[in-house]
This record gives C-alpha cells, sequence and structure tokens, in this order.
C-alpha cells in the first residue's frame, strides 16, 4: 500500500509540473493527490508498520500492535493535526494577501512605484533582491514574496520580463528568510524547537544566505534580459492616486511588519498577529472609504466601482483562491508521506548509505555535510517542513550545534531550485502563472549556483565560531 501511495504522489506530482502540456489547472491534482493519498492511507491502516507522531518528531514505537480503532483513532488526529498546521499557514496567507489588495484598492504601491527612480533592468534587479532578502527576514519570506509581486506588477508591465524578476525574487526571499527565526517557516521550527538561537543563526548564516542571494543576483545581471531600460508607460491615462494611498500603504505594510513582533510578545502562532493585523487595516479601511470619492482621486468608472464596494469585500473577491486550494492540496498530500514514515525513512538512508560512499567531512557527531546538502536538494522536491521534522527526530545534538544552523541553511534555501519548492515560489507560481519547466530552464541553475555558493560558504565560516 506505501508503494501505491507513493505512486499516487509521484503521478500527482507529475501533473502539476505538466500542468500547461496537460491543460489541466494544478490545483486539480493536487487536491486529487491529497485526497487519494489519504483516502489509502485509511484502507490499509493495519498494513502498515510506522506511524510519524508529528506533535512529537519521531515514530511511533509499537504501532504495529495497535488495534484497528486506536489506529484509526490516531489517523484521525493525525489527519486533524495536520490540517490545523496547513489552515495555520492558509488563514496567515490570505491575512497577507488581503491586507496587499486592499493597499493595492487605494492604489498604495504607487508610492513605491514612485521611489523607484531608475529604468534600468539590472538596477531594479538589484533593488528587488535586496528588498527581498531584508523583507523576508522580517515578515517571513512568503509574505515579502506576496508583497515585492504585488509592486512589482506595477512597475514591469511585461509579463515575459516580470517573470525573470519574479524568479529572482524567490530566490532572494527563501535566502533572507534563512538567517531570521521568523523568516521561514523551517527556521521558526528549529527555534521553537530550541535547536537555534536567534543571535547565533545570525552568526552563522548571515554571510552564506546573503552570497545565496546576490551570487545569482549578479550572474543575472549579465543576462540578455536584464540588459537595457525598462519601457515603463507613462501614468497619463491611469487613474490619480488616492489621496491615501500612501497612508495606506505603510499602514499595510507596518501590520504586517506587526506580525512577528505579537508572534514573540504572545507566543501566539502567526495568523492570530495577522488577522488582528488585517482587522486594524480593514477599519481605516472602511472609514477612508465611507468618505466621499471625488471624481479627482478617481477616474469615474473605478469611483463607481468603489462606491459599491466594500474595500475588504473588493480585496477578498480579488484574492487567488486557486493557489490557497493548490497549497491547500500539496501540503495535505506531503502530510500523508510523512505520517508513514516515508520521509523520515528517506533521511534515515540517507545517512546510513553516506557512510558507504565514504564521506568523511561531517557536521555534527557523524552527520555527513553531503546528508544535510541531500535534505537541501530534497526539500526542493518535497516540502521542507517534514524533511525539517524528520532531522528534529534524527538528530540529537545539543542547541546551536553548527549541524542545525547547516540544516536550517539548506532546507531554507534548497527549496527555491524548484518552483514548487517553497511556499514563496508556490505563491509566485499562483500570482504570475509561472509554469513549471520555464522555470525550471530558467532559474533553477541560478538557484542551484546560489545554494552551492552559500553551502561552501557555511563550512567556510563554521570553522572561525
Amino acid at each position: 500500500m506505501e508503494t501505491a501511495i507513493i505512486l499516487v504522489f509521484v503521478l500527482g506530482y507529475l501533473a502539476i509540473t505538466l500542468e500547461h502540456n496537460l491543460k489541466i489547472d494544478k490545483l486539480i491534482p493536487a487536491l486529487v493527490m491529497m485526497a487519494i493519498c489519504w483516502a489509502l492511507i485509511s484502507l490499509g491502516l493495519d498494513s502498515f508498520p510506522n506511524w510519524f507522531d508529528s506533535a512529537k518528531h519521531a515514530l511511533l514505537d509499537g504501532f504495529g500492535d495497535f488495534g484497528h480503532d486506536e489506529k484509526l483513532h490516531l489517523m484521525e488526529e493525525t489527519l486533524l493535526h495536520h490540517l490545523g498546521k496547513t489552515a495555520e499557514i492558509l488563514v496567515f496567507l490570505l491575512g497577507a494577501m488581503t491586507i496587499v489588495e486592499i493597499i493595492d484598492y487605494f492604489d498604495g504601491f504607487s508610492t513605491i512605484k514612485s521611489f523607484v527612480k531608475t529604468k534600468k533592468k539590472s538596477k531594479i534587479l538589484w533593488i528587488f533582491s535586496i528588498l527581498a532578502f531584508v523583507l523576508s527576514a522580517i515578515i517571513d519570506n512568503l509574505t515579502a514574496t506576496i508583497v515585492l509581486i504585488s509592486i512589482l506588477q506595477k512597475i514591469v508591465k511585461e509579463r515575459d520580463i516580470r517573470i525573470w524578476y519574479a524568479g529572482l525574487i524567490i530566490i532572494a526571499a527563501n535566502a533572507g528568510g534563512a538567517w531570521s527565526p521568523i523568516g521561514d517557516v523551517t527556521t521558526t521550527m528549529l527555534w521553537i524547537g530550541k535547536k537555534v538561537s536567534s543571535d547565533h543563526l545570525f552568526v552563522y548564516l548571515f554571510i552564506p544566505s546573503f552570497l545565496c542571494m546576490a551570487v545569482p543576483s549578479f550572474i543575472a545581471s549579465f543576462l540578455p534580459v536584464f540588459k537595457g531600460n525598462l519601457e515603463i508607460e507613462e501614468d497619463e491615462d491611469d487613474k490619480p492616486k488616492s489621496k491615501y494611498s500612501a497612508t495606506m500603504l505603510y499602514l499595510g505594510l507596518g501590520a504586517i511588519v506587526f506580525v512577528p513582533v505579537f508572534k514573540m510578545v504572545t507566543h501566539l502562532p502567526p495568523y492570530v498577529g495577522m488577522m488582528l493585523s488585517l482587522g486594524v487595516v480593514a477599519v481605516f479601511a472602511e472609514i477612508y472609504s465611507s468618505s466621499k470619492f471625488s471624481m479627482t482621486e478617481f477616474g469615474a468608472e473605478e469611483s463607481d466601482a468603489h462606491a459599491h464596494h466594500s474595500p475588504v469585500h473588493h480585496s477578498l473577491s480579488k484574492i487567488e483562491l486557486p493557489s490557497i486550494l493548490f497549497f491547500l492540496g500539496i501540503l495535505m498530500a506531503v502530510a500523508a508521506l510523512e505520517s508513514l514514515g516515508i520521509l523520515f525513512n528517506f533521511a534515515g538512508a540517507l545517512q546510513d548509505t553516506m557512510p558507504m560512499l565514504g564521506t568523511e567531512i561531517h557536521v555534527g557527531e557523524g552527520v555527513s555535510d553531503l546528508v544535510v546538502l541531500l535534505l537541501g536538494v530534497g526539500s526542493a522536491v518535497i516540502d521542507n517542513v517534514p524533511l525539517v521534522a524528520a532531522s528534529l527526530g534524527m538528530f540529537h545534538e545539543p542547541m546551536d550545534n553548527e549541524l542545525w544552523h547547516f540544516i536550517a541553511y539548506a532546507a531554507g534555501t534548497g527549496g527555491s531550485m524548484l518552483i514548487i519548492g517553497s511556499a514563496a515560489g508556490v505563491v509566485a507560481m499562483g500570482m504570475e502563472k509561472i509554469d513549471f519547466f520555464w522555470y525550471f530552464k530558467k532559474i533553477s541553475w541560478l538557484a542551484l549556483v546560489g545554494f552551492l555558493v552559500g553551502a561552501a560558504a557555511f563550512m567556510v565560516t563554521r570553522t572561525l565560531f
């Protein structure tokens, strides 16, 4: 039965990657794959030898000896656990996307657009790469990607060029998230699990993460697509900015930045703070929209549209729901593999295989560097969260051991090598309709170069601490 589940996952994964060839939206195979995987688990429950307890990050002892009712109850509890964790991400994502749409409702991003004075493509690339690197460390890589691609859509009108920028934003956002305890889900897991501390994380990973962002951006700046100047359209035909555009921009971004602060103070999950931030932004949006919009603030057609819609309702209607459902399907499908211990056993098999290959360089006590690098590459194919969860159960090094920092780097940045290998990539894929194979041909090699340069930098700098 395990073989059948893996086969369903592989076929579903292929259907997602071949979305444009099959003419089937990627959310359909993701949802079907998720449902069939869990159905097969339920039907073959008594035949599975292992079960992975996600709450404890460890395989359960003696699962094969459990009674059927006990196994059924455990499966339901596990399914509910994974749905809860996935819902946290989706609710967080909905909140962030709604705030971004509310900012756009008031034409807030035109304020940032006015800050970008240059038309040189390579300079704009560096501006967005550095912004993604810094913002992702503050507001996490997922939210940073949403915000920056939203801004990018206002500046770069030509989609064929814009998706190149989006690809580099994914690399930079994942790199920036790796050195911050709140920048990436996996880094947050290691931080909450008392495997890394925020100060050591910065010391160990800032330089490797920076190089992981800077090297691909530097190489890309010499590519033909980033040569010359952008043809930025004049705003004569666009609607004038609302007088509240700058206010809503700063309020919205400030509310998003407030989320990690709220989490650190209250120790509540990030989605709770995001809902509070959304509520505050929505209050101001309703107050400002209740003021009568004059024709000088919006065009006649836009004025009518705003007059008949609450800004919150209008913003919610513009959210990419297919991307949310795709995210649900892919995460819950991966959870199915995790629950059977398949990912845990995969990580364990890597660890057992490396000594046979003669790998001598290691982090921790006998843990091969190659194992950690392969975990990073694996995170591009399979979600990095269960891989890090497996490593938490496999390795038992003390807090701030170099192993944990290397895992944080590899899992955080390795997902950039495929567009569906990270939350930032999945969101960008949904927002810009980026083709899997286009990303693989054009961006993956840049992500791989950055990943390897950063890993090499980590191996050098760890000897200094």
